[in-house]
């Protein structure tokens, strides 16, 4: 089983931003642990600050991997165009949040790319992503 996490902007931070909500952990030591968690997948893991490339990754993945683990960030909230990308694509994605973002500012409760995903995990920290991991293994 082939997946992919892919994160979106400021991710590549978890560790040192905002400690308070994000924890500090790095995400590519998380994502060790998750290797050697789920030894079963195949497991492949891609971040970019940038909306377009956020969309070819979809284009690239999203009809050859078994699942997808997307942490949309800030364009949760904003991108028409990452939702679009998700509705297009066959593989199965699971929309994972590390902060409760029902729990946020209020601009933060409405995401744009839920309604195109599997389902959606908020606020178990990155507990959350093992648990979107070990959904897809099951389904």
């Amino acid at each position: 089983m082939k997946v992919i996490i892919i994160n979106g902007p400021n991710l590549n931070l978890l560790g040192t931003r905002e400690k308070d909500i994000y924890g500090n952990e790095r995400f590519e030591d998380y994502m060790e642990k998750l290797k050697s968690t789920f030894t079963e997948m195949t497991l492949e893991y891609y971040q970019s600050n940038v909306e377009g490339e956020l969309i070819n990754k979809f284009h690239e993945v999203g009809f050859s991997y078994d699942g997808i683990v997307f942490n949309g960030g800030g364009y949760t909230h904003t991108s028409v165009a990452i939702s679009d990308a998700i509705a297009a694509i066959k593989t199965p994605v699971v929309e994972v949040h590390i902060s409760n973002i029902h729990a946020r500012e209020e601009f933060r409760h409405l995401s744009l790319i839920t309604k195109e995903c599997a389902g959606l995990i908020t606020g178990f920290g990155m507990k959350g992503y093992d648990m979107a991991l070990g959904y897809l293994k099951g389904n």
